[in-house]
């Protein structure tokens, strides 16, 4: 398929885990994709950025225009997690979690809407399931990935009119290389691999292609009538329940 022949992409995260499954999913069917992440991308046309400084997100949309003349798909995937109790999370520490997880997104669609005006363009935001509920220890990231899906839908309402469509995946557990050590680091690794998949309805952990997959028909223009949606990525993981 070449959903995408033509049209310009810019994938925040893009040179790691889901964010590089999702510019090479794009890529490969067709979009120019530029990634922005800390550090070169050897694969992709990319720009160094740091999303703690919020001067960035404007800056980068303003480097994809002066490259490719155009903006057609703005993947926010970029972010952190620290845990900490909130006892023990310092305000400094906190701030900088929003920044990136939620500020940032915000900094970048604000800067890309003329742009994704003029194209019929689209966004959609990397979220997580724990925009739904919580792990332990994890207030700032639930805390910035609820607010990103409350602001995914606030675009949707805000410029829908406009042509620009906003929706959100929020992805369970997926096997990337920062959770493969998370795995790694356990301290009986084959019992932790077997405890995530049970809590699984498929019976196992999810892939980066699997949420690329549904990004990309989020993103194209078949989808043209979806928009302010927050979609579940979690091999039915939140569909069931504790047992007894």
């Amino acid at each position: 398929m070449n959903r995408f022949e033509g049209k310009v992409a810019l994938v925040t995260g893009g040179r790691s885990g889901i964010g590089r499954a999702i510019a090479r999913r794009l890529r490969d069917e067709g979009a120019t994709v530029f990634t922005t992440q800390r550090g070169a991308d050897k694969e992709f046309d990319s720009i160094p950025a740091d999303f703690s400084d919020p001067q960035v997100p404007a800056q980068v949309v303003a480097r994809v225009i002066d490259r490719a003349g155009r903006l057609d798909v703005l993947v926010n995937s970029a972010g952190m997690m620290q845990e900490a109790s909130i006892e023990d999370m310092s305000p400094e520490a906190w701030q900088r979690n929003l920044t990136v997880n939620l500020t940032a997104p915000f900094l970048l669609i604000r800067a890309a809407l003329p742009f994704l005006r003029e194209t019929g363009g689209n966004i959609v935001n990397i979220g997580s399931l724990e925009g739904l509920a919580s792990n332990p220890n994890h207030a700032a990231y639930c805390a910035a990935k609820a607010g990103l899906h409350g602001l995914t839908r606030a675009v949707a309402v805000d410029h829908g009119h406009e042509g620009i469509r906003c929706n959100a995946v929020a992805p369970g557990w997926i096997n990337t290389d920062l959770n493969a050590d998370l795995v790694k680091n356990a301290g009986d690794p084959a019992s932790f691999e077997r405890n995530i998949a049970s809590i699984h309805p498929v019976g196992r952990a999810g892939i980066p292609e699997e949420v690329a997959a549904l990004v990309a028909f989020i993103a194209a223009d078949e989808a043209a009538f979806i928009t302010g949606q927050i979609y579940n990525v979690d091999g039915g993981r939140t569909a069931q329940l504790s047992f007894p």
